[in-house]
Parts: structure tokens; sequence; C-alpha cells
């Protein structure tokens, strides 16, 4: 029997700082590049002075040693940084967010602000409070975007602000990776004596859902080279990492310290290493077969995939990614309905319009009472208390018919009970998913789970661990790491310097390219027939697949398809590539058809009229998919970087 555990990655993160990372990074490179330098270190201030014996590039590509693993998330974003030697194990640092405001955050509200030029102007918590203190015309004026991740699925997509007015999501997207960039390397900066690092000198990894489809993965690999993290000529120095994934890395080398339960001891998370660890051996063999399934809750999404802990510690994907939109922006949603029955369609609808800058306080205030268990107070904004004036005499007449609510001296009282009710369509979502994928089809007999793993922000809510603690501690055990609002961009820092970690996935659609095929009338359709110039008859259109949906495909692993010319003068081949949630589909123009990339491949030499061949190979199993066309007469490779984006 395999056993199962269930990871919710409910995602906020974090980022700290340590004041010996210079010497870590001196370290590391010494060990890298063997070089000689004599340092002076004042213990009490930690001034570090350098005497260079030799020549030393800091700014150059260090052998991987650098990373920056940046979490652009749908509610709140930030990064993660780490220096350590080829051998070693990374160590990432979390910095600190909002000081200047109060605050000491491990990320920051995705949140930026633009000025009526277009041109950024503020990002995170400072956009968030400059946003709020405007007035008038002067929020009309600015375009202040927010919990835009989730529509980020082409090209010239337009998201619209605050203000009603409209902007590209390319460059609302890359301004705020270019924020996050600039940050990471100043913050790195700043504790090197203030040496300059530049973009080339890092490998950056940049957080996605497992749910998003390969259009939106290139989405992003397009604004983070609009945004400088990466050029056209070092593109493989960006990496991908699918978010319940970077939580189950970190997640597993946790020891068993690193979690809050009553019940940790004895048990076993990881196959070797650090990790919790079982003492019994019926728990010793049972962790060789480990089996994760993770629902990541975010601002917008859940998240679900299904891995198997291998024997080393890597992980196998089981089942494909699913999920859906009910994550933490639904408590808003009902939170805002709840304020909408209170006051009534049309004073909300005016105040929302005309007092938007003082609705973010509200929303802000809301977020940092949502996770209590009790009665809350939210302070009433005096704008909102000024209009309602104008539609009742008192106050407190607003709550005479609403259960739940009541005015309290110039608050609104919110009762525990009316509290949990906003959470009510998203733990739905959350169980109901979870219960789908642990009886579905592909897997009629369910899933036994030993443990259920809550990390990212939301595990600190009391309402949610109530909820998961009801729903299964019946059959498992639940835990929750004592730093859960950092475990996916740690997570992200270790896939990045080893993507192997993950060592398969399972196809979510089946992907395949359009080819002729010699005509047969037994098996194709006569309006396929096509005959070339030579006489030579053929069916067009069809479907030949390289992979299937719901197929297992090992990472990094090729897939090598060899295809030769229709015609003797063909000088070039032209390469559709189509994606289908079907399974057995046979042209590429029937139902359920999606192109999503294409490519021609020059194949000059006719010397050997139709006996030429081009090979394809194609890799599958990343966090994307690449394809390589060679010509094997004149022996020329090119590498070809598919472009998913939808029209």
């Amino acid at each position: 029997m395999y056993y199962f555990t269930i990871l919710f990655i409910l995602r906020i993160l974090k980022l700290q700082c340590d004041t010996d990372i210079f010497l870590n990074m001196l370290t590391t490179y010494i060990e890298n590049k063997m070089m000689n330098i004599w340092l002076a270190v004042n213990i009490n201030t930690l001034q570090i002075t350098t005497v260079i014996v030799k020549n030393i590039h800091l700014g150059s590509k260090m052998g991987g040693c650098f990373l920056i693993a940046i979490d652009f998330g749908t509610a709140y974003s930030g990064y993660a940084f780490c220096v350590s030697s080829e051998n070693s194990d990374p160590k990432p640092r979390v910095p600190k967010w909002g000081q200047e405001h109060g605050f000491n955050s491990p990320k920051t509200p995705t949140c930026i602000l633009f000025d009526e030029h277009e041109e950024f102007k503020k990002f995170g918590y400072d956009a968030k409070m400059a946003y709020t203190k405007m007035h008038g015309a002067d929020a009309q004026e600015h375009f202040l975007f927010e919990n835009f991740k989730m529509e980020l699925y082409g090209k010239n997509l337009m998201i619209k602000a605050h203000n009603g007015k409209s902007m590209s999501a390319l460059k609302i997207t890359a301004e705020t990776l270019r924020y996050l960039k600039d940050h990471a390397l100043k913050t790195i900066g700043d504790h090197t004596s203030g040496r300059q690092f530049i973009a080339s000198d890092m490998t950056w990894i940049l957080t996605v859902p497992a749910i998003w489809d390969a259009s939106a993965k290139q989405f992003m690999r397009e604004a983070a080279t609009e945004a400088g993290l990466v050029t056209d000529l070092n593109s493989d120095s960006l990496i991908l990492a699918l978010e319940p994934e970077a939580a189950s890395v970190w997640c597993k080398k946790l020891p068993s310290d690193g979690f809050i339960s009553e019940e940790i001891n004895n048990v076993g998370l990881d196959t070797e290493g650090p990790g919790l660890t079982s003492t019994s051996p019926e728990e010793q063999r049972r962790s060789r077969i480990r089996v994760w399934l993770k629902a990541k809750r975010t601002g917008g999404t859940i998240d679900i995939t299904v891995h198997e802990v291998l024997q080393g510690g890597t992980l196998k994907e089981l089942h494909k990614a699913s999920g859906n939109d009910m994550g933490g922006g639904t408590v808003d949603k009902k939170f805002k309905m709840f304020l909408r029955e209170i006051f009534s369609d049309e004073l909300w609808d005016d105040y929302a319009k005309d007092y938007a800058p003082e609705l973010q306080k509200v929303m802000y205030e809301f977020s940092l009472l949502k996770g209590r268990d009790e009665d809350i107070e939210i302070a009433c904004p005096y704008n909102l208390g000024e209009l309602a004036k104008q539609y009742r005499s008192e106050m407190s007449d607003f709550f005479n018919e609403i259960h739940g609510a009541s005015w309290e001296e110039g608050s609104i009282k919110i009762t525990k009970e009316r509290m949990r009710s906003f959470f009510d369509d998203s733990f739905k979502g959350i169980t109901n998913s979870i219960r789908q994928i642990l009886k579905s089809k592909d897997n009629p007999e369910g899933l036994s789970i030993d443990f259920i793993l809550i990390v990212g922000g939301y595990a600190s809510c009391h309402i949610l661990r109530s909820h998961i603690q009801r729903q299964f501690s019946g059959q498992c055990k639940v835990l929750f790491p004592i730093d859960p609002q950092e475990v996916i961009i740690k997570g992200a820092v270790l896939f990045g310097k080893n993507p192997k970690l993950v060592s398969s996935r399972i196809s979510a659609l089946t992907y395949g390219i359009a080819v002729y095929e010699s005509f047969d009338e037994s098996k194709h359709k006569p309006e396929k027939k096509f005959t070339t110039h030579e006489g030579i008859e053929y069916c067009s259109d069809v479907f030949n697949k390289l992979v299937q949906k719901g197929e297992s495909v090992g990472c990094e692993e090729v897939r090598e398809h060899t295809f030769s010319p229709i015609s003797s003068d063909q000088t070039e081949i032209s390469f559709s590539f189509f994606s289908t949630e079907r399974l057995n589909a046979k042209y590429v123009d029937e139902w359920g058809m999606d192109q999503i990339g294409s490519f021609i491949v020059q194949s000059p030499d006719t010397t050997k009229g139709m006996n030429r061949s081009i090979r394809l190979e194609i890799k599958f199993g990343f966090t994307e998919m690449q394809a390589t066309a060679t010509d094997i007469e004149s022996k020329e490779t090119q590498s070809i970087k598919l472009d998913f984006l939808r029209n």
C-alpha cells in the first residue's frame, strides 16, 4: 500500500537577512576559484577590509553559487537568496519588508503604482501607503494594480487599474519583477561592503502555480526578460519552479522540531538526510514509498499535486496538477459582499468609486484580522460614515437586520461566527478538491494519508487550522511548519540549485505535431488527401503524438523523432505544435486542438532528395518544454523556444 501526505501550500512569503552574507560569499568564491584573499574583520561592526592578492572579478558568474528566487504572488511577493559552494547545501536568506511603515514582514503586497504618464512609481507597502494618502483627482490620475497575477495569460492583455484605466499586463509584470530584481541585488550589495552585482551574476528562480499552462509560464519568461533578469543569450539562468514542488522540497527536509505539532515523534517525511525520520521498522519501510498530495492555497488559487518521495529523496509526480480559484481572494470577496449587504448596493458602489484609497485601508485592516477566531472590530472610515449619513440618520440603523454584525461606537463589530462564514466557500473548495483527487478515476481506491502539512502564510490562520483538523485529523496527523510563510521561496532556492530534485512529472495535456502520412483510404478522410507535384499522395493535418495526457515523463527526458521532406526539392520543413485534453485525437484541426507554437527548419542540401532526415528532440518533464531540431545532412543544430502564448 502507498502512504500519502497532504501538503497545503497557503502562500505568503518571507524575507530575512543576515550580516554574515559577505563572509559566506567570500568563502564560496575561494572554494570555487581557489583565490587568496586576506581578511581583516572588525567583529563589533562587521567591517571587512579585503587585500586582493590575485585579480578577482566578483561581477562574473560564479559557478551557479548565487541564487535569487522570486515569489511573484497574487497578494504578496518577495524573494530569497543564498550563496553556497557547489557541493554544500544552500542556505536561503529571506529579508524583511515594511519596517518603515511599522511592519516586519517576509513579503510585501503585490501592489504596484504608476503615475499619470504610466511610469513606475512605487511597489509593495510603499505603493499601498502612497495610494491610501491620495485624494480625489490625484488618485484618479494614478494607476494602482493589485491581485492581477491570475489574469496573466497573453501578450496583449490589458489589466484595469483602480481608476478604471488599463495598462499592458506585460509592462505591469515586468516592472514588478524589475523592482524585486533591483531590490535583491541592492540587498546583497549592501551586505558585501557596497559591492555592485548585476543580474547576470545570478541564477534566477521564479515560482509559478502548478495549474498554470505553458502559455502563462512563457509569459513569465518574457516578463523576466523584459525586466532584465536574463537576456536571450543567458536565458538558461532563469528557472521556473512550481510552487507546490518548491514547498515539498523544503518541507520534507525540515527536522522534527521544525513543525508545530503534538504528534511529530517517530514519523518520517524524507527517505534520507536531516528531515523527519522514523524510528520504527514499519515507518522506515513506508518512508521509502512516500507520496505527497499538495494543495496550495494562495490569494487566487488552490494547487493540488501528488508526489511519491523516492529513495534518495527526489519527488515523482503521480497525478497531474489540479486546483481551482477558491483561494484567499474568495474570503475578501465575501467580506465586500457583507459590507454591501450592510450599506446597500447604491451606497457601496458610490463609496468604492469615489473613495478607492480609503477602501484600500479597510481591506488591509481586514487582512490583518481575518485569521483570528474571535469577534473583531473594524474602524469605520470617515468618508464611508459621511456618505452613510445621506441615506440614514443613524449609523446603527444599517445594522438592524444584519446577522452577526453591529455598530459599536464608530466601529463595525463582526462576530466570530459571521467571520467564519466568510471562509465557507474557500474551505469547501479546498476540501472538495482534495477528496476529488483522492477518489479520482486514476485512483479509484483512494489514497492512504499519513500527514497533512499546512505551509505558507495561511498556516497561521487559526480558522483554517481548525477546519483542517476537523476534516482530516481522524485520518492522519496534521503538521504546521514553524515558519510556514517561507516554505515556498526557500524551497525554490533548493530547486534552483538542483532541479533534478523532481525526478518526473505527469503531462497535463497530450502534445504532438502536424505531419503528412502516406494516404490510406481505409483510415484517412478523403478530404485530407494531398498530392505533391511529384505525384505522391499524402494525408495532411495528421496529429503525430509526442506525449499523452497522464503520461509520466522524466525530468530532462528527451523524446527523439525523425522526419523527412515530402518532396525531393523541399528546402525547409515546418513544424507546428499542438496540445489537447483529448487522448486519441487524429487530426490537428479537430475540436479541442490548440496550436501552441511553430518553427521552420532549413534543409538546403537536396542531394539525397526525400531520403534526408530532420531529427526533432523534445525535452519534457521540466517545468517547461524545449525543442531542438537537427538537419542530419548538414549536422547543423538549432535550439528552438516554443511560443505557447495565446493570441
